[in-house]
């Protein structure tokens, strides 16, 4: 936790009311949502009790298990729940453009995507499981399953993966969405509770008669006391009618709550990187659909060597990158790498934008722009430097002291003997610079899957699906 987010959540604790730590939205919000709202069975792992879910706030689809201990009930759930699910997934695929890659061929990006939205860090896990529990499955064989459940668990997987992928929006947490916009005064683990953040962010915690800490929980664990008074009664009576609606008072508040939480978020003015952030997520959703179409087998259980350790360095990439967007969207972001000498703003005092480094040939135009700054300033000469007002300029730090920095600009000033005009910060300006660039480490040179060494497994052995895969979880 950041010194300004600590700031922020003494100041909720003081005033009652929840602090905004974001100025802008750093997530793409579709604008057509499918929130879905899992519950399970208390006491398993991927037991699933009932969905509610929809892209209409005021018409969802609950989807419930009668029996949840009923392996073919279970299934026919999740039959259900891909009759609802595909087609969602599927109705982004039909419109496409071609994108054209340097050096590569071009490829069909859809023009829009999906976008799962789950109340809780918790939602995305059992998304995970419920892949994982359902994409190895059959239509054939000893223990078949309709058609559709084998594929809506390769989507959930894919989903789930995409999930945490830094900047992604394909599959989002309402409380983690929240929280990186406003701080409570609550503890993090309180803020998983999704109508108990929600109230810190409207009203204040506790302020009306309805206090968001009873609210039945967000799943997709249902509550103990409930669990007891309510479901297992309503399951030993084996009525659907009254199972179905003891597990509508359950997902009911939460379905409210979900929306209202779409609400903020889409009060929020987008951050100048999300989009970018979806157009990749698009990319990465068209590429699903592409390897599925061609019959390409379900993801493995586990990555090979090759395929984590390219995986490992994407995500790290894409954590940079992320970090570096958030900064440079949004002020509240910059001031936390401020703090911690990362990043320094103020006036220009100076400038010398004819500065010529080098003779003859080697001559380059590198004007000279002192900064007169308050902030700490803990980077050596050298530093590579960026900055928000000119997102294309680069810089490098020549020398800090006594709260003046001087610094040499090295690119984005045109390619003319004098610098484009705008390209050096006049005298007066307001400016703030930081070592955050977007310069990273390329892809590593990893080989190729077949040429794995012994020492980390040698090559992966082609999966075939058997029986095992079938009886796995659900059985």
């Amino acid at each position: 936790m950041s010194l300004l987010t600590s700031l922020a959540r003494l100041r909720a604790l003081e005033e009652g009311r929840a602090q905004p730590v974001a100025t802008v939205r750093h997530c793409h919000l579709a604008d057509r949502p499918m929130v879905f709202i899992p519950l399970k069975l208390s006491g398993e792992a991927a037991a699933p009790l009932a969905a509610m879910l929809g892209t209409d706030r005021e018409r969802p689809r609950l989807l419930v298990v009668t029996q949840p201990r009923n392996r073919d009930l279970r299934f026919a759930w999740a039959a259900e729940l891909a009759g609802v699910l595909l087609p969602y997934l599927e109705g982004f695929m039909a419109d496409t453009e071609t994108v054209e890659r340097k050096n590569s061929d071009p490829y069909e990006r859809t023009m829009d995507a999906p976008q799962l939205l789950v109340p809780n860090p918790a939602g995305v896990a059992f998304t995970r499981l419920l892949g994982r529990s359902t994409r190895f499955r059959r239509a054939d064989g000893p223990y078949p399953v309709p058609e559709s459940v084998p594929l809506l668990g390769r989507w959930l997987t894919y989903l789930a993966e995409r999930a945490a992928y830094p900047g992604s929006s394909l599959l989002l947490s309402a409380t983690e969405e929240l929280g990186r916009h406003w701080a409570s005064g609550q503890s993090s683990l309180e803020d998983a509770n999704l109508a108990a953040l929600l109230g810190w962010i409207t009203t204040g915690p506790g302020d009306d008669a309805e206090d968001p800490l009873i609210w039945p929980p967000a799943g997709p664990a249902t509550d103990p006391g409930f669990d007891a008074e309510v479901l297992a009664p309503a399951i030993e009576s084996e009525s659907p009618e009254r199972i179905t609606e003891a597990l509508r008072t359950q997902l009911e508040p939460t379905w409210r709550l979900m929306w209202q939480a779409v609400d903020l978020l889409a009060g929020l003015e987008a951050g100048a990187s999300a989009a970018q952030r979806w157009e990749q997520d698009r990319g990465s959703f068209s590429a699903m659909a592409a390897h599925i179409a061609e019959g390409t087998p379900p993801q493995a259980r586990r990555d090979g060597a090759v395929s984590a350790a390219a995986k490992l360095a994407r995500m790290e990439r894409a954590q940079a990158a992320y970090d570096v967007q958030r900064a440079y969207d949004d002020p509240l972001v910059m001031a936390e790498y401020r703090l911690t000498g990362e990043a320094f703003a103020g006036e220009v005092v100076e400038t010398d934008p004819g500065n010529i480094e080098g003779e003859g040939r080697s001559r380059k135009l590198r004007p000279l722009v002192v900064v007169k700054t308050d902030d700490p300033v803990r980077l050596a000469p050298g530093t590579s430097l960026g900055t928000p007002q000119r997102r294309a300029q680069g810089a490098e730090l020549v020398s800090a002291g006594e709260g003046l920095v001087t610094l040499k600009i090295t690119k984005g000033m045109g390619r003319g003997k004098t610098a484009a005009p705008g390209a050096v910060p006049e005298v007066g300006e307001r400016v703030c610079y930081t070592s955050l660039t977007d310069d990273f480490q390329g892809s590593p040179n990893l080989p190729d899957s077949e040429a794995t060494p012994w020492t980390h497994g040698g090559p992966p052995q082609e999966y075939v699906p058997d029986d095992e895969d079938a009886q796995e979880e659900w059985s």
